[in-house]
């Protein structure tokens, strides 16, 4: 290994270390850690942070460093500590926001807690609840004011709420699911087949594994367009350690759409794990078939894994715009054929400004 961190090599030795795989060898990336400037040490926490890896990643870098007494694991240590403490800070206002969002339907954890035990950098929820209801408990309950909604969020159908003392946004999505809120059937088995799961001291209502793949699938590959690794990881750990119900998986996402999507992505995350790992995720040939891109289709730019649009996310698109329209679900539809607009806007409007903020 280099005993430089430049971004690639970054991303080799985290999902190494996210994966609690040996492929680079402890004593690699002891020597690499051990001569790397403290700039590149700092820009490798950074890096593991913006990929929600760092509790994980780093608590197999510091058992690393400490056993090979190289004298650089002072800055880690650190790293750690601050992460935990913003994590517990921000659980600490999620229980009591969910008991009083109860108070007017189900409300479901998304997305955040799936990297466990580190954190999303947003609070995300589902809930079948009105906004009105919403809007009047985050504000009185907890003196929250709402955030600028985008043209996105009103597609969408969610709430971004500032929470005074809580760095992360508390973003809540209101009986829809998808970029331009196209999907209902899915959002619905959201709350049927939530289940209750303890992390740390908190106790959370959260998706079945199910319907944790299905929400990750919408939001890597139907809107952000590129992966992170607690992505990879937060797969490869649930398909290994959960007996997954692709039959179920089928039936629902076939008529939304999505099951080439959702196929596309788990094979992108057994391909991309496969070197590290040395062997597959237990994916069944229906998966592998349905797929229509693998870790191939993938590069790293900007810091992430990265999907290219054309013509492969396109065409993931104009899959479950075709299927929804004859299928007869014009409202819906009509909805989803917002998207590239929306897209092309936020693109002029990053160009122009640098960012795509209020549309997106």
């Amino acid at each position: 290994m280099k005993s430089t961190f430049e971004p690639a090599a970054a991303v080799a030795l985290l999902s190494d270390l996210a994966l609690g795989s040996h492929t680079l060898g402890v004593d690699d990336i002891a020597k690499a850690v051990g001569s790397s400037p403290q700039a590149q040490l700092g820009q490798l926490r950074d890096l593991a942070m913006s990929h929600h890896v760092i509790v994980r990643a780093f608590s197999r870098l510091r058992e690393v460093i400490t056993s090979h007494e190289t004298g650089r694991a002072e800055w880690i240590e650190p790293a750690i500590a601050t992460e935990k403490a913003r994590i517990n800070h921000a659980l600490s206002f999620l229980t009591p926001i969910c008991q009083a969002l109860e108070e007017a339907g189900d409300v479901i954890v998304i997305k955040s807690l799936d990297h466990w035990p580190d954190l999303g950098s947003d609070l995300d929820l589902y809930t079948n609840a009105s906004q009105s209801d919403i809007a009047t408990i985050m504000r009185d309950r907890f003196h929250a004011r709402l955030a600028q909604p985008s043209w996105g969020d009103r597609l969408a159908n969610k709430c971004n709420f500032i929470v005074p003392e809580l760095p992360e946004l508390v973003e809540v999505h209101i009986g829809r699911l998808g970029q331009t809120g196209e999907q209902v059937a899915l959002a619905h088995s959201v709350i049927k087949r939530s289940r209750t799961a303890q992390f740390g001291s908190h106790v959370f209502r959260i998706p079945s594994a199910e319907d944790r793949i299905v929400i990750s699938t919408l939001q890597r590959m139907y809107r952000h367009f590129y992966l992170r690794l607690c992505d990879i990881v937060d797969m490869a750990h649930l398909l290994d350690s959960t007996v997954i119900d692709y039959a179920y998986l089928r039936r629902l996402t076939e008529p939304a759409g999505l099951w080439n999507g959702l196929c596309s992505y788990l094979v992108i995350v057994d391909e991309y794990v496969e070197p590290y790992r040395g062997d597959r995720l237990r994916l069944p040939s229906q998966v592998r078939d349905a797929a229509r891109l693998g870790a191939d289709n993938i590069s790293f730019q900007k810091n992430f894994l990265r999907i290219p649009l054309f013509p492969q996310a396109a065409s993931l698109y104009a899959s479950e715009w075709r299927t929804l329209l004859l299928q007869g679900d014009f409202h819906n539809t009509l909805r989803l054929t917002m998207l590239p607009g929306l897209a092309v806007a936020a693109v002029l409007a990053s160009k122009a400004t640098g960012s795509d903020k209020g549309i997106w």
